[in-house]
């Protein structure tokens, strides 16, 4: 799933994005360096929106691993440029071009439920969310330690030099030379969909053929592809799923901006490394996590009663995080290194459970599509979320001193709202589950 992390690396260079948006001299205050950075996370999911489906279908006909190898490629290229951008609409083109041209992260879902039994399915999609995770918390570590390295590393670097001039380029070359050996390895990777007389057909047709009944099971899958739509239990799912993503995407945009905020502006007035490393112990301790617990609590629990539990006690968690300005020295670090690394679980165990409602509502020949119709919408949402939480941070940073809910109070409040909607949605009447595959009890 190296492939995974590449992407989501390459999403994730958050840090990066603010000083890059203040070097453009494009925000007219301080205040509004936020709004901006806004807007370059919010192309990226924008081009994703416009072409997910469409990357499934082509999954589900031709196969996963073409479908793989081209996203990572993509992320080779236009990450690369992204570095060399030098002006801000540069910048939103090449994040556009980046999320439109890559569509791997439906298949790479639908190729982690197909390499597993059905009662192993949730260790190969914890896998995928393992590698999410870490990508979204490695990648702006990474432009935390890296970007403007002729200030912060003078002997490596001269000024004046290549680097001085493309001071963002160092992560993002760093990323495409990691993602361009993930292509490599891509080449041994096998494929989940079967090849018969140069067509590739799901396991489905496979056996429909075997039996002689090949053409009944073609009607079959048609009418199957018509319905996929009215099929209630991977919808409402989704639905559900998106609302959960725009919160996480503007939580993510808003931790890192608020971080480096200053305290005058109600941030906690941390630098680039140190929001790095916040971020990337908590990509340690998910990697840890999904690969050793989640399966085991998601057995306990099941995935609906997961998601409840998690979603409601992610709320108190989120509103303490305005108080921590109080805080400062050894027991801010250690404070906020704790409450990053339990928001960042929720939020991929979230992930991962419904990641397994929509992959058991459906089957094999329409994996590819339902993953890539739960990314479509997921990309919408999380074009509206770095947008919106941007533009907010930046209201509520200009009214720093209300005295209703006074700054970043407002912000947080705003996502946990989300979250609540998100809590709600996951209870009868809207959530619906395939019966046969029904991991537990409704109420």
């Amino acid at each position: 799933m190296d492939g995974g992390i590449m992407w989501h690396v390459a999403c994730g260079i958050t840090l990066s994005v603010y000083f890059m948006v203040k070097d453009f001299n494009i925000a007219e205050t301080e205040e509004d360096i936020s709004t901006y950075a806004g807007y370059v996370g919010s192309s990226l999911m924008l081009g994703r929106a416009l072409t997910s489906i469409l990357w499934g279908m082509i999954s589900d006909r031709y196969g996963r691993k073409p479908v793989i190898i081209i996203g990572i490629i993509t992320v080779v290229i236009f990450n690369t440029l992204f570095g060399l951008s030098t002006n801000f609409w540069m910048a939103i083109s090449m994040r556009f071009l980046l999320g439109s041209l890559n569509g791997l992260l439906g298949p790479i879902k639908a190729y982690a439920t197909e390499i597993f039994r059905e009662e192993e399915q949730a260790l190969g999609l914890s896998t995928v969310v393992a590698a999410w995770g870490v990508g979204l918390v490695i990648g702006p570590a990474l432009g935390g330690f890296l970007a403007q390295p002729v200030l912060k590393y003078p002997h490596l670097f001269p000024k004046d030099s290549f680097w001085d001039r493309f001071p963002y380029f160092l992560p993002c070359f760093i990323i495409s030379i990691l993602a361009l050996a993930s292509t490599i390895a891509c080449i041994w990777l096998p494929e989940t969909l079967h090849n018969h007389n140069g067509h590739i057909e799901s396991t489905n047709d496979v056996k429909a053929m075997e039996i002689g009944s090949s053409e009944s099971n073609e009607e079959k899958k048609i009418q199957n592809h018509k319905s996929i739509f009215q099929n209630w239990p991977l919808m409402s799912s989704i639905i559900i799923y998106c609302i959960f993503s725009l919160h996480d995407v503007a939580y993510q945009e808003v931790f890192s901006l608020w971080a480096l905020s200053p305290r005058r502006l109600g941030g906690l007035n941390f630098t680039t490394d140190g929001v790095g490393i916040v971020l990337a112990i908590s990509g340690v301790a998910i990697l840890i996590y999904q690969l050793t617990l989640y399966r085991s609590v998601q057995k306990a629990y099941g995935p609906i009663t997961l998601v409840r539990i998690t979603g409601v006690l992610s709320i108190p968690l989120l509103q303490c995080y305005p108080f921590m300005t109080m805080l400062s020295g050894f027991t801010l670090d250690l404070v906020i290194n704790i409450a990053s690394i339990l928001k960042n679980l929720m939020i991929e165990t979230i992930a991962t459970s419904l990641f397994i409602l929509q992959n058991k509502a459906v089957e094999q020949h329409q994996r590819g599509t339902a993953n890539s119709i739960a990314m479509t919408g997921m990309s919408a949402f999380k074009t509206i979320g770095p947008a919106s939480a941007g533009a907010l941070l930046s209201w509520t940073e200009k009214n720093i001193n209300d005295s209703f809910l006074p700054g970043t109070h407002v912000v947080f409040l705003a996502l946990n709202f989300v979250e609540g909607v998100g809590v709600l949605l996951m209870f009868k009447p809207f959530l619906s589950v395939k019966e046969k595959t029904q991991p537990e009890q409704l109420h």
